[in-house]
This record gives structure tokens, C-alpha cells and sequence, in this order.
């Protein structure tokens, strides 16, 4: 096992490879795809591509794990957390990471926000988030893909709102992690004036749907 106390970013291919076993074979392929958008919004907004790339690997690491067992590694929150476990599980993947020796806050944030939010718009969960909502194999979404290679901070405005919208309009209830990160944005930026939604999808089980830049 590579040491990680010393965060050394260049084990991704380690990492891959203990994730995927975990994982349904269709999450790993949303996975790599997550991964290697993060990385390519990290090296187009200056960032750290390889901490990017390696939170990408591990954020889903938790998903398909049962209900009791998410709630064991991420205990409840909020009666909506208990109401429905899938949601902690950007938590119960930042206590696996910790369980592994991962101590880097930067990367365990972003694997724990990556489902509700990032709490202080830290640039590395702020890729991650952008990635895992608008990675190609969901079909939808392209525009924020494509904007945040070029406007990272307008991208997550967007994502965000839109993931709100989406919910309220649904008459579903928004987490109160995205809310607050949602409210935040809007004390920083006013409330959105427009924005484009599209109708949130799983990820698509084409492994052929890989990120693809616009040529235009």
C-alpha cells in the first residue's frame, strides 16, 4: 500500500484500481469519466490537475454501498439524511479515505461535497462538483461542462442553481448542505437572473462516453 502521509499525488493508478472492485462496473466508467474532467478543468483553471484527477477517482467510492452501512460511516445529519442514506455517501467515502490514511483536506472535502455541495467554494471540490454533474455520459448539462473550462466560478453558480431548481420544481426537498451552500452563492452573487436547466440524469453505461471539448 503507497503512503499517503505525505500526500503525494501520483499513486491514481493504485487508487483506481481498489475503487474498482467496490464499485458496479457502470460507476467506475462514470468515475473515470468524473476523473478525467476534473483534471482537464484543474489544468485549464491553473489548478492542481493530479489532486483533481485523484478526487474524481475517489468520490464515488461509497456509493454502492447498502443503506446501513452508509449510515454506520456517515451517521445521520438531518432527518433527511436518515429518510435517505444515498445521500451521505459523499461522507461515508471521505471515512473510508481517512480509514486508508488519506489526511489531505483539500481532497477529502471535495470527495465529501461532491453530492451536496461545496461548503466555501473550495476550487477543488468546486471541479469535482462541476465534473460529477456535467460529466458527458449523463447527456445533459453541456453547457456547464464547456463554461467551466473558461468561467469555473460561473459553472458552479449554474450547477448549482440548476440542481435546485430541479429539486423544487420536482417538489422534492433540497439538503440543507445545498441550500446553505446555495444561499451563500446567492448573498455573494444575487439571486440567478437566467440560467439553463436540463433534467438530471444517472450516468450512462456507454463506455464510449468519454469528455469532448467544443471545436468551436
Amino acid at each position: 500500500m503507497p503512503t499517503v502521509a505525505s500526500q503525494s499525488f501520483t499513486d491514481a493508478a493504485y487508487w483506481a484500481a481498489r475503487v474498482r472492485p467496490l464499485v458496479k462496473p457502470e460507476r467506475f466508467e462514470h468515475i473515470e469519466r468524473v476523473a478525467d474532467l476534473a483534471r482537464d478543468i484543474a489544468t485549464a483553471n491553473g489548478l492542481s490537475a493530479e489532486k483533481a484527477y485523484l478526487a474524481g477517482i475517489l468520490h464515488d467510492v461509497a456509493r454502492d454501498l447498502g443503506n446501513d452501512e452508509l449510515l454506520r460511516l456517515a451517521p445521520p445529519e438531518s432527518p433527511m439524511d436518515a429518510a435517505h442514506p444515498m445521500i451521505v455517501h459523499g461522507r461515508a467515502a471521505r471515512t473510508i479515505l481517512e480509514k486508508w490514511g488519506f489526511t489531505d483536506p483539500e481532497l477529502l472535502d471535495a470527495v465529501e461535497e461532491h453530492t451536496t455541495g461545496p461548503r466555501d467554494n473550495k476550487p477543488i471540490s468546486v471541479c469535482v462538483y462541476v465534473a460529477d454533474i456535467s460529466e458527458p455520459g449523463r447527456g445533459v448539462n453541456d453547457h456547464i461542462r464547456e463554461l467551466a473550462f473558461t468561467d469555473l466560478e460561473r459553472a458552479y453558480r449554474e450547477a448549482l442553481f440548476c440542481k435546485v431548481h430541479y429539486l423544487e420544481s420536482k417538489g422534492k426537498p433540497v439538503h440543507p448542505r445545498t441550500m446553505a451552500a446555495y444561499q451563500r452563492l446567492v448573498a455573494l452573487s444575487g439571486a440567478p437572473r437566467s440560467f439553463t436547466c436540463e433534467e438530471f440524469q444517472p450516468p450512462s453505461t456507454n463506455p464510449r462516453a468519454t469528455p469532448q471539448r467544443s471545436t468551436q
